[in-house]
């Protein structure tokens, strides 16, 4: 590690002496750039992350005075994978700073791509507001470029992290308005199943019968195959016990379904949440009699 630390810090030394020094020809910047770059390779090497980041911000304070915003923007991008290894929050204002140079330079579905990258920086913080936000800048982007299946894959991280945030009307609609757009394709339709789970079991936190069977209704009409399906079964087992208010029959639905389906986390969650709500209900009748 150390001999790649003194050859990074040698030609450190070597792009600053360039930088301060005079070039009739106007070489100076490219050869302080190469020395850079070279800098930077060498402390990633010597795993010193923060030492390899600033020469790469450095990088790209140097390509935007040789007026070259596409090297600037990539040197943005590297600084930032080099912050993401301790220091989350100054990767995302590298990465900021890189898709500002590639919108203006009108290269919108890489920075779509870098949006996507600081949602899901955000999200592992469990900041999941700003995670949203920029998860809506990467689908609207990707949209506009016709890059759908990926504009749609940032849509359903909105609307998970929605009802997470349990915004549950904006993750229903969103996961409703997915399954609709992906009924005629034949790549996606067999997907349609899943996104109506995940917009009924939003529903189900409101542990409002009527709500859940008339959006079952909608999702039958939608999908006439989806009232054969595992998932639509499942559904309508969780709504009678909700209509019952009878929250021991919704945990044995849930454990015969998980014993053939695996539950992941965020279904997980979002049931407990209608279990939750359920057993509230049960107690305000109680209380009631």
């Amino acid at each position: 590690m150390g001999d790649y630390e003194e050859k990074a810090q040698e030609y450190e030394k070597k792009a600053e002496k360039k930088l301060k020094g005079w070039n009739l020809l106007g070489g100076k910047y490219d050869d302080a750039a190469e020395y850079l770059e070279k800098a930077a390779n060498n402390y990633k090497l010597a795993k010193s992350w923060d030492r390899g980041a600033e020469c790469y911000l450095r990088l790209a304070e140097v390509s935007m005075k040789m007026e070259s915003k596409p090297e600037a923007a990539q040197a943005y991008v590297e600084a930032a994978k080099c912050y993401m290894k301790k220091r989350p929050k100054e990767a995302v204002k590298m990465l900021n700073m890189a898709t500002k140079l590639f919108m203006e330079l009108g290269r919108l579905s890489v920075a779509a791509k870098h949006f996507k990258d600081i949602a899901e920086i955000y999200e592992k913080q469990d900041d999941l507001e700003f995670a949203v936000q920029f998860y809506e800048r990467a689908a609207d982007l990707y949209q506009g470029e016709e890059v759908n299946t990926t504009s749609n894959q940032c849509k359903l991280k909105i609307a998970e992290l929605s009802a997470q945030l349990e915004q549950y009307p904006r993750a229903i609609e969103i996961f409703e308005a997915i399954a609709k757009s992906s009924m005629d394709n034949n790549l996606t339709k067999y997907s349609v199943k899943g996104y109506l789970l995940n917009a009924g079991l939003c529903q189900m936190c409101g542990a409002d019968p009527i709500a859940v069977s008339n959006a079952l209704e909608r999702y039958q009409d939608l999908d006439p195959t989806f009232q054969d399906t595992r998932e639509c079964k499942f559904l309508k087992e969780l709504a009678e016990t909700i209509e019952q208010e009878d929250a021991t029959k919704f945990t044995d639905a849930v454990k015969e379904y998980d014993s053939i389906s695996r539950l992941d986390p965020w279904k997980t969650t979002m049931l407990l949440r209608a279990k939750k709500a359920l057993k509230a209900k049960e107690e305000e009748e109680e209380e009631l009699t």
